[in-house]
């Protein structure tokens, strides 16, 4: 392992902060409410996290329209990439 490997380790941030990081810096690009970071997981290049986002809010709230986005970031926490992968209706429920 060389030095800038080890420095990289340890200047990774924790999962906690990457779950924040991912919702915050989506929340700000999409300019939408995010909800909830359903996964996180560490990569070779930093985390991948999965972030609920309310796309259309409507009423009742069991219709509003909501889009999971798959956010990758660097080691350091900063935006990388991002993907919705799926849109649902608040109340659906997964049947996998």
């Amino acid at each position: 392992m060389s030095s800038d490997d080890s420095k990289s380790d340890q200047d990774r941030i924790g999962l906690p902060a990457a779950m924040r990081r991912a919702a915050a810096q989506l929340a700000e690009l999409l300019q939408r409410e995010s909800g909830e970071v359903s996964a996180v997981k560490a990569t070779d290049e930093g985390w991948s996290a999965q972030v609920e986002v309310v796309e259309i809010e409507k009423v009742p709230d069991t219709m509003t329209v909501m889009a999971s986005y798959r956010v990758e970031l660097d080691g350091q926490g900063e935006l990388l990439a991002y993907e919705r992968v799926k849109r649902y209706a608040r109340g659906q429920i997964d049947r996998r």
